[in-house]
């Protein structure tokens, strides 16, 4: 029986998913895992890739019909055989000790459950791993950018928090299901939303339900991957625009700018700075959407 189920999802990568589960294969508790591949439509290359793999690690293919990542999120919870799963992308490279840490993380803080004055249930966390640009890439003066403001990942707004819990009235903003692991019965209670057509903020609305479930959000840093995605200031642009036209359909997570907030947003947006060409695209989704 393994100890943590790897699930991936992805969409017609066969050449960076198969360097995904290369790091995977190099993990120092390969026999401790199982990985889950959900590709989101079907991809015979990817399909190929995972029929034929040889990384020593149980490894099981899932074939969906074209949807988006929660689904595939949600099929790679309901057959994980662990009782922990581990969220990463396909285009997340694990460190070799990357799962030993999340391991080790899971059963100090199961340890600590049993001496909480809360329930058990009250005391059930999630642990969250860091994630930077693969150096292998060439990062560019918008990657950079993304990781710094929080665009991208708000790891630098974490530093504070490194081996210990995030603040429960942030915590839902660093849900990253990109490299994130928690009890899988938590993860089949709370699926991911299924009816979200547009890309962004459904980690933070799952993260917000697991807040209320109880949850509570543990920031191991220890557990390292590269995230290995380039952007061009193009690409981040169009993203930042997508970001503007989603948020509409998540009205309860409470990232819509409003009154003096939506103002600065405003005024920046006219600056020739990378925050200011961010903040006019991600305008120009959201007015979009309120001009309909």
């Amino acid at each position: 029986m393994p100890n943590l189920s790897i699930i991936i999802p992805t969409h017609k990568r066969p050449n960076i998913l198969k360097k995904c589960l290369e790091h995977i294969g190099v993990q120092t508790v390969r026999d401790d895992l199982e990985v889950i591949v959900i590709s989101d439509g079907p991809c015979n290359e990817s399909k190929k890739i995972c029929t034929e793999s040889r990384l020593g690690v149980p490894l099981k293919y899932l074939e969906i019909e074209k949807s988006q990542q929660g689904v595939a999120r949600n099929k790679g919870a309901e057959i994980a055989e662990s009782s922990r799963v581990l969220f990463i992308g396909d285009d997340i490279f694990l460190a070799p000790n990357a799962c030993e840490v999340h391991l080790q993380a899971h059963r100090k803080l199961s340890n600590q459950n049993v001496n909480c004055q809360l329930s058990i249930v009250n005391c059930r966390s999630a642990v969250l791993g860091y994630t930077t640009w693969d150096p292998d890439l060439e990062i560019n003066p918008t990657m950079q950018w993304l990781e710094k403001s929080g665009w991208q990942f708000g790891y630098p707004q974490l530093k504070k928090y490194a081996n210990n819990y995030i603040p429960k009235s942030v915590q839902e903003r660093f849900t990253y299901t990109s490299h994130i692991s928690l009890p899988r019965d938590i993860a089949r209670e709370h699926p991911f939303s299924e009816n979200v057509s547009l890309y962004g903020w459904e980690d933070i609305e799952w993260g917000k339900r697991l807040k209320e479930h109880p949850l509570k959000l543990f920031y191991q840093p220890e557990a390292k991957a590269m995230h290995h995605h380039p952007l061009t200031h193009k690409d981040s642009l169009a993203r930042m625009e997508t970001l503007g036209r989603s948020i509409h359909h998540f009205p309860d997570i409470g990232r819509k700018p409003k009154g003096v907030k939506r103002l600065g947003y405003e005024i920046t947006a006219f600056l020739p700075t990378m925050s200011g060409k961010h903040r006019k695209a991600f305008l120009r989704g959201l007015k979009s959407k309120e001009d309909l």
